[in-house]
This record gives structure tokens, sequence and C-alpha cells, in this order.
């Protein structure tokens, strides 16, 4: 029969057998959970240098668009001292614009404006056959002796006596 210590040393066995199993168990779960561990950091680490890529890009999209805003900045203080010189300018030219103005109306201005309407429409009437260069002839004033001149088909005729 088994005497007390065979017994105890059964009951140990047992124990240490069923600790070691414990213990496997344990190590395997902690090894399924340091390997998804692993791979959740190494995802997120490719997950991170993306977005630290697409960071630097916008970040230097931006530092581009704000290099464009000063120039434009600039450009407009330009555009506004321009605009104030102009306004000087114009404010220094009323009072001769009104005076332009009103003399618009005046009778000399009104005399004036009859006299070139007349001569354009006489000068519009002349006969469509004669050319540029008799038109300018008939303007500078009579022949030249010598010279020689255009007929009226734009063709020379000689000299003129």
């Amino acid at each position: 029969m088994l005497n007390a210590v065979w017994l105890a040393v059964i009951i140990a066995a047992a124990f240490w057998a069923v600790g070691v199993c414990a213990a496997v168990y344990l190590m395997v779960k902690a090894a399924r959970l340091i390997t998804h561990t692993t791979a959740a950091v190494t995802s997120m680490s490719e997950r991170q240098e993306v977005l630290t890529e697409r960071a630097s890009a916008t970040i230097d999209r931006a530092g581009e668009q704000l290099a464009k805003t000063d120039a434009i900045t600039a450009s407009m203080d330009e555009v506004t001292a321009n605009m104030a010189e102009l306004t000087g300018r114009v404010s220094a030219l009323a009072p001769l614009a009104r005076m332009i103005g009103a003399s618009a109306g005046s009778p000399v201005a009104k005399a004036v404006a009859l006299a070139y309407g007349v001569n354009r429409a006489l000068w519009m009437r002349r006969p469509a056959a004669q050319s540029p260069a008799a038109r300018a002839r008939v303007l500078t004033g009579p022949a030249v002796p010598g010279r020689r001149q255009l007929a009226r088909g734009g063709q020379r005729d000689g000299t003129t006596s």
C-alpha cells in the first residue's frame, strides 16, 4: 500500500504538472499578445511615416502660399501708393476739368465743332476714284512746275507746267 510519503509525492507531481500546463498556456497567450502588439506597432509606425510626409508636404505648400501672399500684399501696397498719387494728380486737375466742361457748351467750342463737321462732310463727299495721294495734293496747294503729278486714276501723267 501507499504510505503517506508516496501519496504526498503523487499529489505534488500532479500539482506540478498542472502548474506547468498553466504556465505553458500563459506563455502561449503572452506570445500571441506580443505578436499582435508588434504588428500593431509596425502598422502605427508605417502610418506615422505617411502622416509625417503628408504633414511636411502640407507645411511646405503653406510656406509657398505665405510667400505668394507676401508678394501680393507688397504689390497691393504699391497699388495703394500709386492710387494715392493718382488721386492727388486728379484732384489737382479737377479745376481744369471743370473749366473744360464749362467751356464745352460755349459758343466758340460750338463754332469749332461745326467747322470741323462741315470740313469732314465735304472731305467725305469727294469722289471715291480720287487716290489718297491726289487728295493730299489738293490739301497741300497748287502744283509746283517741273514736279510730277498723279492723274485721277493714280497713273503718272508727266510734269505740270
